[in-house]
């Protein structure tokens, strides 16, 4: 089952310097996170290689077509199942507005764990704000590739079946030790959670309160317990009070004149 995320943010740059600097395609790892490289192997190819939530992928995406100042558009032939585009649009005054469309396949229980919690949705929200920050900063493009891919024909927006040579493969997808560990810690955190809950749910009956040292529980099952901390004088609630074990102190105190 594929995931489509969709995104846009306005940039406060001339159309063609928004544009320009979306083709170069190598630099996308100053600012997209996760990404730890891309080559350009020709005017059509290019390799990705990144690291989301833990999970490293690999993959190649052909650039199905590319209109100078209007859009990109991609679907991976190999590795991690993905397709989309980026469009440009001048909206005046100087500024453009810069719409992402992605759809994608995840795979394996980490990336489908992520897909619920919407990690990519939100990684392309942070990639296209950081796109925003890094060309506005700027003021200008650090390059420029001026070509034409495609006869301007296709999908604006193109689906996972445009990368339907990618579906099978693993994307040479890795989980981190780190990832790992802090899915353990997940597991943990939910099951306490979980446990929390059912204790709150808990009849009046069966609640177990704690104040200080002493623990309270059901009627007439008596804990004795010592004194609670900052209770200098010996003043106790719950079912010690009126115990066997309390009045035994009370008495030994009264004989000798000591303390217990």
């Amino acid at each position: 089952m594929s995931t489509k995320v969709e995104k846009s943010i306005l940039v406060n740059v001339p159309l063609s310097i928004a544009y320009n600097q979306w083709t170069q395609f190598e630099e996308f790892p100053q600012f997209m996170g996760g990404i730890k490289s891309v080559t350009q192997l020709d005017d059509q190819r290019l390799e990705w290689v990144a690291e989301i939530a833990g999970v490293r992928r690999q993959w190649t995406a052909r650039i199905l077509e590319q209109v100078p100042d209007k859009k990109v558009s991609w679907a991976a032939t190999e590795g991690a199942t993905n397709a989309g585009s980026v469009t440009f649009e001048d909206v005046g005054g100087g500024q453009t507005q810069v719409h992402l469309a992605l759809e994608y396949e995840p795979e394996g229980l980490v990336e489908k764990v992520g897909d619920k919690l919407n990690v990519v949705e939100n990684q392309a929200e942070g990639d296209l704000d950081r796109f925003k920050a890094f060309i506005e900063s700027e003021g200008y493009a650090t390059g420029a590739w001026r070509g034409t891919v495609g006869n301007g024909t296709a999908a604006d927006q193109p689906g996972v079946e445009a990368a339907a040579a990618s579906r099978g493969d693993s994307g040479k997808a890795g989980v981190s030790g780190k990832v790992a560990a802090g899915v353990g810690l997940a597991a943990a955190a939910a099951a306490t959670a979980v446990g929390v809950a059912a204790a709150s749910n808990k009849g009046d009956d069966d609640t177990t309160e704690v104040r200080g040292d002493v623990t309270a529980t059901p009627a007439g099952d008596t804990v004795p317990a010592p004194r609670a901390t900052g209770d200098p004088d010996g003043t106790l609630t719950g079912p010690w009070e009126g115990s066997p074990e309390q009045e035994a102190l009370e008495n030994k105190d009264a004989s000798t004149g000591g303390t217990p």
